[in-house]
């Protein structure tokens, strides 16, 4: 089974950030920081295993957020620069699991449509991640994990990379998420915990809060509020079994997440974790009545 969900602009080619060109936030961010990127101080084992992360991924339009991306950037800077990262994106489902290709610079998945053509041109060319993927696929067992050679990072993972990792010098491999359910991709995440130990990053990446109905209809941002504050008194009691049952826990669930992509990413990076409880927001604030809130796990 594979479902690859893509995104439509809810506002047709208008981005809702002030910017003399598309992307031209993300061109400053490059203009200003790239060597401080390509310098950034390596993963080593005396650093101890490195955090597992969970980041709101936004649309192209987050290309478009100086303030975004910064914060993004700035929370890269943080930790030291990962050997390889592994990341699921909330628009990759396919059972049993798969992973995208790991050859260097295999063309990005432009999994999105109705936006300016420039952020289809914009490229984010990553090292060959042979090494990572064999390892990633040692450790999902003994069913053989497929690698779509054709299948390049989708915007869940780029886009965020692409601000968090300008220089495109670390080794990614995109995991397929092979079901919606969160106590699986709980388990999962478990089966991934041995990669922080390798300086290897894993990232679970969707939307604290991912409703489109609140664009049409501001007064909704009462239930995606609610949802987002829950939300952070679950990880800061590190209640997996509540996030798990979100649907059933969770005030404003139904707005705030009518589907399930954009939540259940953050299971996987819970069970990365070694400590559930130990989740820091490194990006909190409600963007067009969605909380972008990212989360840090050690």
């Amino acid at each position: 089974m594979t479902t690859t969900s893509s995104l439509a602009s809810p506002n047709g080619l208008t981005s809702p950030y002030p910017s003399r060109a598309p992307a031209a936030a993300y061109d400053d961010l490059l203009a200003r920081v790239l060597p401080q990127a390509r310098e950034q101080q390596a993963w080593n084992p005396s650093d101890g295993p490195l955090p597992s992360l969970f980041v709101s991924h936004g649309a192209p339009f987050t290309l478009d957020d100086p303030q975004w991306l910064t914060e993004l950037f700035d929370w890269a800077q943080s930790m030291p620069k990962p050997r390889a990262i592994v990341v699921i994106s909330a628009h990759w489902e396919h059972a049993p699991a798969a992973i995208s290709a790991a050859a260097a610079d295999t063309p990005l998945h432009y999994d999105f449509s109705g936006f300016h053509p420039r952020y289809k041109t914009l490229p984010y060319a990553t090292p060959d991640a042979t090494d990572l993927a064999r390892r990633l696929t040692g450790l999902l067992g003994r069913t053989p994990v497929h690698e779509f050679t054709d299948r390049g990072l989708d915007h869940g993972a780029f886009i965020p990379l692409m601000a968090m990792y300008p220089a495109a010098d670390v080794p990614v491999v995109q995991l397929s998420m092979p079901g919606l359910d969160p106590t699986a991709l709980l388990r999962l995440g478990t089966r991934l915990r041995p990669l922080r130990e390798e300086g290897v990053l894993v990232l679970g990446s969707g939307f604290m809060t991912h409703s489109f109905a609140v664009f049409r209809q501001p007064d909704l941002a009462a239930h995606t509020a609610a949802f987002d504050e829950w939300a952070v008194d679950a990880l800061g009691r590190g209640d997996a079994d509540a996030l798990a049952d979100y649907r059933e826990k969770a005030p404003g669930a139904a707005v705030a997440h009518p589907t399930a992509d954009h939540f259940v990413p953050l299971l996987l990076t819970v069970g990365a974790a070694t400590d559930p409880a130990s989740a820091v927001s490194a990006i909190d604030r409600m963007v067009m009545g969605n909380s972008t809130r990212s989360v840090q796990l050690t």
